[in-house]
């Protein structure tokens, strides 16, 4: 065997065994969306109850009160805070992205990112593109197939304490942190989830 011909064979076992280690996207897609309760019982149209508050403390400031919400949303187009549209509001792919919803999208692309040790989790990576700019990158818990963390533009969130209503399985807690310097300063709990069947009346789209 001539040198040229060594070297195509050194490169395509080289090619083999990335491509072998390297997990398909669709199965890790497959495995996250099962451990929610399965693509069928993602949360595509709900009531949302929230309390949240703006600092980098866990409690409010003293003399602040956590914030209350109620809201129905439909991501990734429509929130409405009693009957009012949120309209241009990056909150809504937020929501699309820790509901899962985003990786049912067929627009959207996915690709497996190096895996993440984060608090303790050791996590797997996926980017999504194409349905949302820039690229989110999703880290799963390797244990538990539940996304633990986002980090979208200038953030990065973490989701914690898992509920489940109506057979899917969701976030009660996330607090949100910049990118730069790692310090939080937003913290959200979900005290109440409803699964609406259609838009309730008075709301338009």
């Amino acid at each position: 065997m001539n040198f040229f011909a060594r070297t195509f064979s050194l490169l395509l076992i080289l090619s083999l065994t990335t491509q072998a280690q390297t997990p398909d996207p669709k199965t890790l897609v497959d495995q996250v969306l099962t451990a929610a309760g399965g693509k069928d019982k993602l949360l595509t149209l709900f009531r949302i109850q929230e309390l949240f508050h703006f600092g980098d403390k866990p409690e409010p400031a003293e003399g602040k009160k956590r914030s209350t919400r109620a809201s129905v949303i439909e991501p990734p187009k429509y929130w409405w805070l009693g009957k009012k549209e949120r309209a241009e509001e990056p909150a809504k792919y937020d929501v699309w992205a820790w509901t899962l919803g985003i990786f049912t999208a067929p627009e959207s692309k996915i690709e497996v990112i190096p895996d993440m040790t984060d608090e303790g989790k050791t996590c797997f990576g996926l980017r999504v593109s194409g349905s949302v700019t820039p690229a989110m990158d999703f880290y799963f818990d390797k244990s538990t197939n539940l996304l633990h963390r986002l980090d979208w533009r200038s953030d990065f969130y973490r989701f914690t304490e898992y509920k489940e209503h109506d057979g899917v399985k969701y976030a009660s807690r996330t607090v949100i942190y910049k990118k730069a310097g790692g310090k939080p300063w937003f913290f959200h709990e979900v005290t109440g989830v409803e699964r609406l069947k259609e838009l309730p009346a008075g709301l338009v789209r």
